[in-house]
């Protein structure tokens, strides 16, 4: 089951936490994966070797023609995970032009032009997953993650309106949403016993997630076996958002 071999993956922001699991995940189901980060570094390629990756990539994602510098790196895959982000904690109106610009950018707008350059070639060869990675921030209100919350739930609708359009050529597009994970962003926050225990309480299943609770699902719809999902989303966070 969920075997990835011949196939070709990208996971974007796969030096550290989520991505960087999830990427591990692919090669050891037969991808042929490709590590990226937003700028060279030890941290990158310390990941690429845990990860196994056949190589690595590194693009800014906010940036204008990032679509374009990271394909040409890159050429065609057969899996796309978009999982770099950026998140900045602000009280609502406490946002900078250029911090909402910059999770706009790398959360949004960047997700549709790499599903734009990436699609042409899925479509062309009949097969194609493209996951993105959304957040338990789509549905819960958190004083200070206003516009990250904002980009998220953006992102999965933009998920839903592109499905229909690349369904007739075998290719999928989903979403999966996380909850509260142990990563290096939530680590600080999450090393504060009371704020630990506040974040648990809200967590019907009792605990915080590990980055490889992500891995089932992101297999299933990068797989043969999720083909007939899509326009779909996995939300992955012990009932964090009910």
């Amino acid at each position: 089951m969920f075997d990835l071999t011949g196939k070709r993956a990208l996971v974007t922001g796969s030096s550290q936490g989520i991505g960087k699991e999830l990427a591990k995940a692919l090669a050891e189901h037969g991808a042929e994966v490709i590590a990226h980060g937003s700028r060279k570094s030890e941290k990158l390629d310390l990941a690429a070797k845990y990860i196994g990756a056949a190589t690595t990539a590194v693009c800014d994602l906010s940036a204008p023609d990032a679509a374009d510098i990271l394909f040409e790196q890159t050429d065609a895959v057969d899996i796309l995970i978009l999982n770099a982000s950026v998140q900045y904690k602000r009280p609502w109106d406490g946002f900078s032009r250029e911090e909402v610009d910059m999770q706009l950018s790398c959360n949004l707008t960047s997700s549709y032009y790499l599903i734009k350059r990436y699609a042409a070639a899925m479509k062309a060869k009949g097969w194609g997953r493209i996951v993105t990675i959304g957040s338990v921030n789509q549905y819960n209100n958190h004083p200070e993650l206003s516009f990250y919350g904002v980009t998220k739930a953006a992102q999965k609708k933009m998920v839903e309106n592109i499905a229909p359009s690349l369904a007739p050529f075998g290719v999928t597009v989903n979403n999966i949403a996380p909850g509260a994970i142990e990563t290096p962003r939530n680590d600080a926050a999450l090393a504060d016993d009371g704020f630990r225990k506040k974040v648990v309480a809200s967590i019907p299943a009792g605990y915080v997630g590990n980055p490889k609770d992500m891995n089932g699902a992101a297999l299933l719809l990068c797989s043969d076996e999720g083909r007939y999902i899509t326009g779909s989303e996995i939300i992955v966070d012990g009932g964090m958002h009910l």
